[in-house]
């Protein structure tokens, strides 16, 4: 971790409006202004795994722009994410759009370029098919992961269009590698539709539990959180968030959205009640800009990374709640 004393924190400059100047992310230095990093945000402007509506690959630069209204200062935590530790926006890791398998080549070398450092990487996608690469990378430092996965979709699927990786597939392929702890894995709001039963056994199989969007209205918050975080452990965890878990009332840029979701503030409880766990590495995927309205799904997806990269700052060991 990086000395306090050391940090830089986000442009403060009482001439310059929010709005002006080069978004970076939450308008915090790039990484060749610091020696080192604790996270890093970096872009993955990556769609040609989609299976229905592309754009995602402006994602990143759509969510940094969203992101310039973000503040030092965590009330629900009483945390300061960019003052304890070190966060910079790395910016894009260079991926073409031709070719999946030579993309995922490319995401991988860019991320362990920056875990072999002992940074955390806070992904902006880019569609879903980037959690591979970057599961393989955090997998590479940690050993097998417990995942947690907010998606309105399972995202375990096998071959599509004779295409083994696409963004439908990360977490078969992940768990058929290796990468993630089979016991120790968790989707939260599904609800889209399946081909066939037979898709929920092979979810199982890849090791995962769910909590379907339903259950926000069935059960309580807290009943949630304890099962997740009674799943997840105390060993390492990966957080991947596919925009779409939101219903597309509070998310329409996205790529594959998904009626009957959960609603922000449904998944901003969840997240603040995960303080105190181990997390190693997050994404936020599948925004779509072309699609959104008002630029409610980048403030949403910006807000989610923030929330993550406040989480990465405040692990303990008692896993206790948020301030409240």
């Amino acid at each position: 971790m990086t000395s306090t004393s050391e940090i830089v924190g986000q442009r403060h400059d009482p001439e310059a409006p929010r709005y002006a100047g080069i978004a970076t992310f939450a308008l915090l230095p790039r990484l060749e202004e610091v020696p080192r990093a604790d996270v890093a945000v970096v872009g993955i402007p990556f769609d040609s795994g989609t299976s229905f509506r592309p754009g995602a690959r402006f994602g990143p630069a759509h969510i940094r722009e969203n992101s310039r209204q973000l503040h030092p200062y965590h009330q629900i935590h009483d945390a300061y994410p960019f003052r304890d530790q070190q966060v910079v926006d790395a910016g894009d890791i260079a991926v073409g759009p031709y070719g999946i398998e030579r993309a995922v080549t490319s995401i991988q070398a860019g991320a362990e370029k920056l875990t072999s450092q002992g940074t955390r990487i806070m992904a902006l996608g880019g569609d879903h098919t980037i959690a591979l690469p970057l599961l393989r990378a955090a997998a590479a430092q940690h050993g097998p992961l417990a995942v947690l996965h907010f998606d309105a979709h399972l995202d375990t699927w096998d071959v599509l269009h004779g295409e083994s990786i696409w963004h439908g597939s990360p977490f078969r392929r992940a768990a058929e590698e290796g990468l993630m702890d089979l016991n120790r894995c968790q989707h939260v709001g599904i609800r889209g539709g399946v081909y066939d039963p037979s898709e929920l056994d092979d979810d199982r199989q890849a090791g995962f539990e769910i909590v379907r969007s339903e259950e926000f209205q069935e059960r309580s918050i807290p009943s949630i959180v304890e099962q997740v975080r009674g799943r997840l452990g105390t060993g390492p965890v990966y957080i991947s968030v596919d925009i779409d878990v939101l219903d597309p009332a509070h998310a329409p840029g996205t790529g594959t959205p998904e009626v009957a979701g959960i609603n922000t503030r449904e998944f901003f409880t969840v997240l603040r009640k995960l303080r105190g766990l181990n997390i190693v590495g997050a994404d936020v995927v599948e925004v779509a800009p072309a699609y959104d309205h008002a630029g409610v799904t980048g403030l949403a997806a910006a807000h989610t990374a923030w929330e993550l990269i406040t989480l990465m700052g405040l692990r303990d060991t008692s896993g206790g709640e948020p301030n409240s």
